[in-house]
């Protein structure tokens, strides 16, 4: 673990550089906190290259699933499509489903968990930052892996809930289906270590006074979905375990022939994917309730009840899985049970609606396209929502099922709440990260085509659904499209004209950041007069975050050091931010103590996707995977605390007393 003197640079520069280290005080220990070039990002267990070097991975990943959705919806746009035969079809589908759920929207709401949720805190690190890299490079090859694939015989075809005995090798005998259960134990581990992380880093390292309760909503919502991924990931692990075992060694858990239930299946699927709902929906719910107070230029109403109801809805989401199962025979007894809990975790759901809605209510709105997005999220989830609502009901939900309906469904849940949430997040956050302000004006360009293509595009869907279109219909004729203001053809070929519109959109985000990259504005220190910790340090934040770890007396405890209350009950500002930076940085902690680049981490993690081939092709070659996850683990064990100063004498047995175990 190196040791930071106290920083002497000015706070309006943008990243802070560990002065060099005196050799009879410290024992020429020190992590390279200033190497640039690839080593500094590959060997990092800085938190905040891992959250950006997560987000980046799954913006990418975010690119291949959008492709993949635009390719479905050109086999769908005219009758007989030729784009995609029905194989290729089912593939593309399944992987489209499963990259945007497990590559895209869960790694990049670990991405802003791991940037955000230390500064939010006060703290200068996560607990443990060599799992924190182990986490994010076993997501990578876990993705790599998952769509190796589609160059390996061909992808999976089963849809993302991969149904018993359709997985099975008899329907399924590519190994498309092995490499998404065994892409997918993969990346399960990166989120199960991920979680374990965050859920220690917030409750042992904030800040002084930072209770519980005057946690920013964001961090509450990832406490949330830490707990959920720790009781989800296991659920689905189990399953996939069992699909890998029948697959490649004989096993009959599903089979029905030999006495299985393919309902085990389905039961081990939804108790671990409706959590992942909520896994998916929370922290963009916990984004916009950081947005939303800063842009209507008020606190956030009823924050006990926002922190409340985003707890119950990840307690009353264990219990409503099987109505994804009511066409599958229950029985009355567990549909009534299953139903009536569906019913419930609308309301925790609406509370934060509500919460939401009276924040806005009265206050003086700043549309940045940040807020923008916020309030695009209320309006589509609600939608949603109500559409989400109509499944409680047995009779309707069963008649829904596997139809358009359901697409449309979750489709405005996870794009119109997940991703558009996610999106306020990037142009909220990306001067702190980077210190550059996104262009507001491509930023309005791309939020508008996003809006009118996402609802152009799964709008229709609904009507779709409700006339009995099939889910994983790959062609239509229109001998059997219908007439009139129902005809399928019609409403298909304006969902396919949506879903470029929507890509237009995404691409041009895309243009914005590379634009920003190039010749983008400067961000001030508070750009948006905003309330919590995270903004209470340069940006991007130092390698340490914070200079002396601050002392929080309040909710909101960055706008309560810029603003007092005076006699009159008024709120006038009493510092800038710059002041209240500057004040931390005079009374800076004499010496930083943070942990040292490690390779190991890359090691243990690249072990499993080598495991994971030789499941698949050749047991000797999983043994050598077998083998290089021992080494990893080994020499992490025993890897040094500390990084040697190249230019620097090797320490002494003295200075040996001031290290710190990393």
């Amino acid at each position: 673990m190196a040791i930071i003197e106290r920083p002497t640079t000015a706070v309006s520069e943008l990243q802070v550089a560990a002065p060099a280290i005196p050799s009879t005080a410290l024992g020429a220990l020190k992590r390279p906190v200033t190497t640039t070039g690839w080593r500094s990002w590959v060997f990092t267990v800085d938190h905040k290259k891992l959250g950006i070097m997560y987000s980046a991975t799954a913006l990418f990943f975010f690119i291949v699933g959008g492709l993949e959705a635009v390719l479905i919806r050109l086999q769908l746009a005219a009758p007989n499509g030729k784009v995609l035969n029905a194989d290729l079809y089912n593939q593309m589908f399944t992987m489209h489903a499963t990259t945007m759920v497990f590559l895209f929207v869960m790694p990049m709401a670990a991405g802003l968990a791991n940037y955000f949720v230390p500064l939010q805190i006060g703290a200068r690190d996560v607990a443990f930052p060599r799992i924190n890299a182990f986490g994010f490079w076993a997501f990578l090859f876990g993705g790599i892996f998952l769509n190796l694939a589609w160059f390996l015989g061909g992808a999976a075809d089963g849809g993302w809930f991969m149904y018993a005995p359709n997985s099975g090798p008899v329907f399924s005998p590519s190994h498309g289906v092995d490499f998404w259960a065994l892409g997918l134990q993969i990346t399960g581990i990166a989120s199960l270590t991920g979680s374990i992380n965050l859920i220690v880093t917030i409750l042992n390292m904030r800040a002084p006074g930072m209770k519980l309760m005057r946690m920013p909503i964001f961090t509450w919502m990832q406490l949330v979905v830490q707990f959920l991924l720790v009781f989800a990931v296991p659920v689905i692990t189990v399953a996939l375990f069992l699909l890998s075992f029948q697959r490649n060694f004989g096993a009959t858990f599903f089979n029905v022939e030999a006495g299985a239930d393919p309902l085990l299946w389905q039961h081990l699927f939804w108790i671990f994917g409706h959590p992942e709902v909520y896994i998916l929906i929370l922290p963009s719910f916990g984004v916009i309730s950081e947005v939303l107070p800063v842009f209507s230029r008020k606190p956030l109403f009823g924050y006990p009840f926002v922190v409340f109801s985003g707890a119950a809805i990840g307690f009353v989401g264990w219990g409503v899985w099987a109505h994804h199962m009511f066409a599958s025979g229950l029985g009355p007894v567990s549909v009534a049970v299953f139903s009536v809990a569906t019913m419930a975790i609308a309301v925790p759901t609406g509370v934060k609606i509500v919460n939401w809605t009276m924040t806005l209510w009265g206050g003086k709105l700043v549309f940045t396209v940040a807020m923008k997005y916020a309030v695009a999220l209320i309006v589509l989830f609600t939608i949603g929502g109500l559409s989400g609502v109509t499944h409680s009901v047995a009779p309707s939900d069963t008649q829904q099922t596997d139809t358009y309906y359901i697409v449309a469904h979750f489709h405005y849940v996870l794009f119109g709440g997940a991703i558009f949430g996610l999106f306020s997040g990037f142009y909220y956050w990306w001067p702190k990260v980077f210190g550059k302000l996104l262009s507001e004006k491509i930023g309005n360009w791309s939020f508008w085509l996003m809006v009118f293509g996402m609802n152009m595009t799964f709008g229709p869907m609904h009507i779709l659904g409700l006339q009995g279109q099939p889910r994983r219909m790959y062609i239509w004729t229109e001998a059997r499209a219908g007439e009139g203001f129902f005809n399928l053809g019609f409403w298909n070929t304006v969902a396919s004209i949506g879903s470029l519109i929507l890509s237009l959109g995404i691409l041009l985000f895309l243009i914005n950041v590379v634009v920003t990259t190039r010749k983008g504005q400067v961000a001030p220190l508070d750009p948006w007069n905003a309330r919590s910790l995270e903004w209470m340090t340069s940006n991007p934040p130092k390698e340490h975050n914070f200079d002396s770890i601050p002392t929080v007396s309040h909710l909101d405890e960055f706008f309560h050091r810029k603003y007092k209350e005076n006699e009159n009950g008024e709120m006038v500002q009493v510092a800038t931010a710059e002041e209240i930076v500057a004040e931390l940085e005079k009374n800076a902690d004499a010496h930083i103590h943070m942990p040292s680049p490690s390779y190991w981490p890359i090691i243990l993690a690249l072990g499993l996707p080598v495991t994971a081939f030789g499941v698949i092709y050749s047991i000797p070659v999983a043994v050598v995977g077998g083998l290089i996850i021992l080494l990893g683990m080994y020499g992490w064990a025993l890897e040094p605390s500390t990084a040697p100063d190249d230019d620097i004498d090797p320490p002494t047995s003295s200075s040996k007393e001031v290290a710190h175990v990393g």
